[in-house]
């Protein structure tokens, strides 16, 4: 085996002979390099792609867990906005609870004849107190709802006892205004007795259901009770009179008057001007003959006229 070898200088050849076994020691050589370089090739080839498919699925996972914390921060978002029109819808109805309770307030302050300034629902309640070291942190989200619904419950039960409240002033009112007490006159003096007496048209002994005030003509006739006109207008003896049921069985007639003014079925408040002194009917001159029936009985009214109103 012949090689032929030039120079790069000169461009001038020389051949070189090779032995036998020179040329097997070459051959294992050549043998030997080119595995190598082709494996070297495919590996660089295998390598190349299995790069590009890794960077390709890196970059996928990046994708995926990109999109998933964009959901979760809308979710977050979303809850977020939900638990703020909860509280708000929450704020507004504690504050149309606060609304009813200032007006339920006023109305008891009226009942109850509290003095002026005594106290005042227009006012934010006066609060203090030294400070201390003892002081914990602000409330957290769940704890703040927490107290929200706790403040809730007990402006209900307030409202609720506010409630029963009034209906216990409202009702002490009634029977206030219902209890009968006082004289059915404003000015006058009592000028006849409840009982047996001289009648003073015929001279006999006769039962005098009630008691006459004489006084001025035309003075003011009252009503010693709140109640409702059952009558009011001309009866035999009574002259101009007018009769009024109290409820509980009471009923009060105010009789001989010069004019009426009420009228059946009119609702009328204790110490309301019902007539007029006159001396209407059966009658010796201007006075008021006041009668006090019980359960459809008469009674003496001076028992009610001496007694102390509520």
């Amino acid at each position: 085996m012949k090689i032929i070898l030039i120079s790069d200088k000169s461009g001038l050849s020389k051949t070189v002979s090779l032995g036998r076994w020179t040329r097997q020691l070459l051959s294992l050589c050549l043998l030997g390099v080119a595995p190598l370089s082709i494996g070297a090739l495919v590996g660089y080839g295998f390598s190349s792609n299995d790069s590009e498919v890794l960077d390709q699925q890196a970059l996928t996972a990046m994708k995926e867990k990109h999109s998933k914390e964009q959901q979760l921060l809308s979710e977050t978002k979303l809850n977020a906005e939900q638990q703020i029109q909860a509280l708000t819808l929450r704020m507004a109805e504690i504050q149309a609870r606060l609304v009813r309770l200032d007006a339920l307030g006023e109305r008891i302050t009226a009942v109850a004849k509290l003095d002026k300034g005594e106290f005042d629902f227009n006012q934010v309640p006066a609060l203090g107190g030294p400070e201390t070291d003892d002081q914990g942190g602000f409330l957290e989200n769940p704890d703040f709802i927490d107290a929200i619904d706790s403040l809730s419950e007990r402006i209900e039960d307030r409202a609720q006892q506010l409630n029963i409240l009034e209906t216990l002033l409202a009702n002490r009112k009634i029977e206030g205004e219902v209890f009968l007490a006082g004289r059915p006159i404003k000015k006058g003096w009592m000028s006849s007795h409840f009982g047996h007496r001289t009648d003073p048209f015929n001279g006999r002994v006769a039962m005098h259901e009630g008691v006459d005030f004489a006084g001025k003509l035309g003075s003011d006739v009252i009503t010693v009770g709140a109640g409702v006109v059952t009558w009011s207008g001309d009866r035999y003896g009574y002259g101009q009179m007018v009769e009024i049921n109290h409820g509980s069985g009471y009923m009060t007639r105010y009789a001989h008057n010069m004019e009426n003014k009420v009228e059946m079925g009119d609702i009328v408040k204790k110490g309301q001007v019902i007539a007029l002194m006159g001396s209407s009917g059966r009658s010796t001159g201007p006075h008021v003959h006041f009668e006090v029936y019980k359960h459809g009985r008469p009674v003496d009214p001076a028992t009610y006229i001496h007694r102390a109103s509520r």
